[in-house]
């Protein structure tokens, strides 16, 4: 049986087609629903728009390829948005497709899952507007917390000045506590771990990014070079999207800087993540 999993989140709407647990393939559109959010606490009707449409189209294309079942599932830019409501009603009217907007801890918990299965250890996810954190030992959750910052919140907070992003940052990650997670298997899931990744290899192929270790040493390293070049210079490089040039330099600081508050001397970046997770969540005991 054919199941479509679309995934709305602060930076990107994505899709993923599952058969009997397996994941075909996925696709993903930039559409930015959290820009500007960290300033006026609420989505512009502009990215509701773009994000609502895309929504449609991958709703569309899931059931045009044989979908049963399309499940819908929002994070941080809907859950904390003034408006967050309207743009459930707006996927509700273009396509009639109810969203789950999902909590924090949710999302962490989907996360690890999507990327662990029933493992232990621990997984990192940097988002547009939020980023997770969660470490499960002897099959329950040992530490979890989701933070108010992400790459696209940076970028508007921010945008590329090293000081304030670094301020910014380091705000958010007091929230943290003293928690340590380096003895635990870390790994990092979302665009901005699979970005790095991409860039590490010179091309992004999910087969080859799937499994890459990074060292917190290589991750701070890219962080200050991405950041001292221009976008064109950024979109030029190998592996990069180009959707996410202008973001990539402080979320790839924010992982860096999560690496060291938490003692985590290397992680390995999982293209399996929270639609695997949500998946398992619904479809998962039947």
């Amino acid at each position: 049986m054919k199941t479509g999993l679309i995934d709305i989140g602060s930076n990107s709407v994505r899709l993923a087609m599952m058969a009997d647990g397996k994941t075909l393939y996925k696709k993903l559109e930039t559409t930015r629903l959290a820009e500007g959010l960290s300033k006026s606490g609420k989505l512009s009707q502009k990215g509701i728009d773009r994000s609502a449409a895309a929504v449609s189209a991958f709703y569309s294309q899931a059931k045009e390829e044989g979908a049963e079942k399309v499940y819908a599932f929002a994070t941080a830019a809907v859950r904390t948005a003034e408006n967050g409501s309207d743009f459930v009603l707006k996927v509700k009217q273009v396509c009639n497709l109810e969203v789950d907007v999902i909590s924090g801890e949710l999302e962490a918990e989907i996360g690890v899952l999507g990327a662990l299965g029933a493992n232990d250890g621990g997984v990192i996810d940097i988002g547009g507007a939020s980023t997770e954190v969660i470490v499960r030992c002897g099959g329950a959750p040992v530490f979890s917390k989701s933070l108010d910052i992400g790459a696209v919140r940076l970028k508007d907070i921010a945008a590329y000045d090293r000081d304030k992003l670094d301020e910014a940052i380091n705000e958010k990650l007091n929230g943290l506590g003293k928690f340590t997670a380096g003895k635990h298997k870390m790994y990092a899931i979302g665009g901005t771990a699979t970005t790095i990744a991409a860039i590490k290899h010179g091309f992004y192929d999910p087969e080859v990014t799937h499994g890459t270790v990074l060292t917190v040493e290589e991750v701070e390293r890219y962080a200050g070079e991405l950041l001292t070049l221009t976008v064109d210079e950024v979109r030029a490089l190998g592996g990069m999207q180009y959707d996410r040039a202008d973001v990539i330099g402080g979320g790839c600081l924010l992982l860096a800087r999560l690496m060291q508050k938490l003692r985590i001397k290397s992680l390995t970046v999982s293209e399996a993540d929270n639609l695997e997770g949500y998946y398992n969540l619904k479809e998962g005991a039947k």
